[in-house]
């Protein structure tokens, strides 16, 4: 089949957010063939250049999401007319003037999400308003051009107004001042922005099997538009909460409540919108599903796949028999507040008193001044709670805790790092998907967690798991495993399999080809051919048509395809319309194979 890829800062770019994973899924699936439409997010990602890509990619259109020129269109009286119609209609959703929503909103980040989430769940027609607009806007861009200038006018700040002062509106709405309103445009104008792609013709995402977009937000604009003007089924993939990290960006401080509020709102609304359209969401565990069914996705469309690691780098180690030093606990990962060093070093500083041999290494670096702040913090605290001890007169004194660095001759690899002590530990007290501790279950150690994020869900019954901030829980639990080889043999062994069944590259890669064929034969493609005559033309797109290689003579010219109806502004059509060029900014399409930049298998 073929497959039509939508990332955002991402692959095929040498750096960026999710990039393994999707390169280890197209070069997995060779039996398919992937058409790669990359958003990215800054001149030097595009600067840096392309990953080798593999043969099955036959084709990839970027656009830049970092800066939007004007195309130079600039609307009649009816366009104009029909802009501030949708874009109207899209700021009173937001601003709930006129709907079943409105009323009074509390401040703060609880609030923004009642506007943004729980207020989806509401009347259907509320959802149907945001999407109206979204999709009379993608039309309009489609049929006129001009959506970027558009959006910066002042055309579109004055309907933002006219919605937050109209009755019903929310209180933060209402008490927006002008340089609110410019904000939230500017925001707007820039989630906006792949409206005014041209990726969506039958030449584009419109002759894809199937749209798999791997993020939600923005990056599943695409994918949305490819559904409403194709009927492209869409397969959505989230192992973050785009939504989430809006609210806690938005909500540490310094945002003004009405562009909170009014934000908020837009991408609670378009998450709604993306979830109501996909064929089928996949989550990567339970947190990101209970934020998706929050947002009004239907469990029935819902499915765990979980993040596939490279097991092949511990296999050696978790195949050993025994650990390098039976009294040693290691943490592994980076190092920044949320990792909780400082309980850490207070409960081993209980785990000694219990095992006076005990050893803990720290192993990882800091980015960032906070995190190199951080870590210099931990070392003094260490050096306060364990000051050098020697084993007799002569003999020089010992730290009992270690900071060190993968490639470092003490942990030259990661898996040497994990190999180097008898239990691993998480002391988190905020945590997303535990990479460390997965690795740590390929090298068959025994692990004590701290309860956060998806570590329950992961570890499943094979290691230890404590309250977080609890220093006295974490040091009872550590000593426990201290003092037990046997139990740690045991939880180690069926750790090493649990993360070898779930949490491979090859389960995670089986798991979408099934998705990918579900939704397929559950939502085929139909789309209708015409004969010189005007006729349906039958049997025009047979399965066969899929196969790679030429299983048929030489391609006839392809019959002319049913002229686009009519459709008011703001309706649903599914009929391709007459081609128009795309925004200046996204004419740079890179088509494969061309020679891309220079980039090496390190810099990945």
């Amino acid at each position: 089949m073929r497959i039509g890829l939508v990332t955002e800062g991402g692959y095929p770019y040498v750096s960026g957010d999710a990039g393994l994973w999707c390169e280890r899924l197209v070069r997995g699936l060779g039996q398919h063939e992937f058409d790669l439409y990359a958003l990215s997010r800054t001149r030097q990602q595009e600067d840096e250049g392309w990953v080798p890509l593999p043969r099955q990619v036959s084709r990839v259109r970027t656009a830049p999401l970092w800066t939007a020129e004007d195309d130079g269109v600039r609307y009649g009286r009816r366009a104009r007319r029909r802009f501030t119609e949708c874009y109207g209609e899209l700021a009173a959703a937001l601003s709930g003037a006129g709907g079943a929503e409105a009323g009074e909103a509390e401040g703060g980040v609880e609030a923004d999400a009642e506007v943004g989430v729980a207020g989806q769940g509401g009347p259907d027609h509320e959802a149907d308003r945001f999407a109206s607009a979204l999709y009379g806007l993608a039309e309009l861009a489609r049929d006129e051009g001009g959506l970027v200038g558009a959006l910066h006018s002042e055309t579109a700040v004055r309907a933002l107004e006219r919605a937050c002062r109209a009755p019903g509106a929310i209180r933060e709405a209402r008490e927006a001042r002008v340089p609110d309103l410019l904000a939230v445009a500017a925001h707007l104008e820039h989630g906006l922005r792949p409206l005014a792609l041209d990726w969506y013709e039958d030449d584009g995402l419109g002759a894809a099997d199937l749209c798999h977009a791997t993020a939600g937000g923005t990056a599943a604009l695409p994918g949305l538009l490819a559904r409403h003007f194709c009927d492209v089924p869409l397969l959505v993939t989230e192992y973050g909460v785009p939504l989430r990290a809006h609210y806690l960006a938005t909500g540490a401080g310094g945002t003004a409540p009405a562009v909170r509020a009014l934000l908020a709102a837009f991408h609670g609304r378009l998450a709604t919108e993306v979830y109501r359209q996909a064929a089928v969401l996949t989550h990567g565990n339970a947190h990101t599903r209970r934020w998706q069914e929050r947002c009004g996705a239907d469990r029935a469309r819902l499915r765990t796949v979980h993040p596939g690691m490279d097991a092949a780098a511990f296999a050696e180690v978790g195949e050993a028999p025994e650990a390098v030093d039976a009294d040693t606990l290691v943490w592994v990962g980076r190092v920044d507040p949320a990792k909780d060093l400082v309980s850490l070093l207070h409960a081993f500083a209980e785990v000694r008193r219990a095992e006076p041999k005990a050893r803990l290494r720290v192993v990882g670096g800091a980015s960032g001044p906070d995190g190199q702040a951080y870590l210099g913090h931990c070392k003094a605290l260490a050096a306060q709670l364990f000051p050098d001890e020697a084993e007799g007169p002569h003999t020089v004194g010992d730290n009992p805790v270690s900071f060190e660095e993968i490639g470092a001759p003490e942990a030259p690899t990661l898996a040497d790092a994990y190999a180097s002590g008898a239990v691993t530990v998480l002391s988190s007290v905020v945590e997303g998907f535990p990479v460390g501790l997965v690795e740590a279950m390929f090298c068959g150690c025994a692990t004590v967690s701290t309860d956060v994020g998806a570590v329950v869900e992961v570890i499943g019954g094979t290691g230890l798991v404590v309250p977080p901030r609890n220093p006295r829980a974490l040091a009872e639990a550590c000593v426990t495993l201290l003092r037990d080889p046997e139990r740690r043999a045991r939880l180690g062994a069926a750790a090493r399999a649990r993360a070898l069944e779930l949490f491979t590259v090859e389960q995670n890669i089986a798991a979408f080809h099934g998705i990918y064929l579900e939704i397929v034969s559950r939502c085929p493609v139909r789309r209708v051919v015409l004969d010189d005559s005007g006729d349906p033309l039958p049997f025009a797109s047979p399965a066969e048509a899929h196969v790679p290689g030429h299983w048929t003579g030489p391609a006839a010219p392809a019959p002319p395809t049913a002229p686009a109806a009519p459709t008011a502004p703001g309706a649903a059509s599914s009929a391709p319309a007459a081609h128009r060029p795309g925004p200046a900014w996204a004419n740079g399409v890179s088509v494969w194979p061309p020679a891309p930049k220079p980039a090496t298998e390190a810099a990945r």
